[in-house]
């Protein structure tokens, strides 16, 4: 049951710091939804960092690992917004910005997790 509450008080901050997010970040003159963008990023650099101090050494306790791992960076990043966001740009026939904004999130993502990794690494 622990398991779970920590779970849960991570997942509730993370997903109130993306709701921020979204909320100043994404520009309802450009349809660009810059908030869900960075939350996704940011969430995919820290968890390339939390997964890597805890692969690395007992610095991170495996209930550190639910609270910021599973907890806040799950609630923090949001593929359903993502792949909601994407279904926005395909029916408005904004074409361009669905290409570029899907292929940024996932080359910026996945990259933001191994650099994490990798500085942890060598830190």
């Amino acid at each position: 049951m622990k398991q779970v509450f920590l779970v849960f008080i991570g997942g509730g901050f993370g997903s109130v710091l993306r709701f921020l997010l979204s909320k100043y970040l994404n520009s309802p003159a450009s349809g660009i939804p810059y908030g869900t963008f960075v939350a996704n990023i940011f969430g995919s650099l820290l968890i390339g960092i939390i997964l890597g101090m805890a692969a690395k050494s007992e610095a991170i306790s495996q209930q550190h690992t639910l609270l910021l791992a599973t907890g806040f960076c799950g609630g923090f990043t949001t593929f359903s917004t993502f792949a909601y966001e994407n279904h926005i740009f395909l029916k408005s026939g904004d074409f361009m910005t669905l290409f570029l904004y899907t292929i940024a999130s996932f080359i910026i993502g996945f990259s933001a997790v191994f650099l994490g990794m990798y500085v942890v690494k060598y830190i």
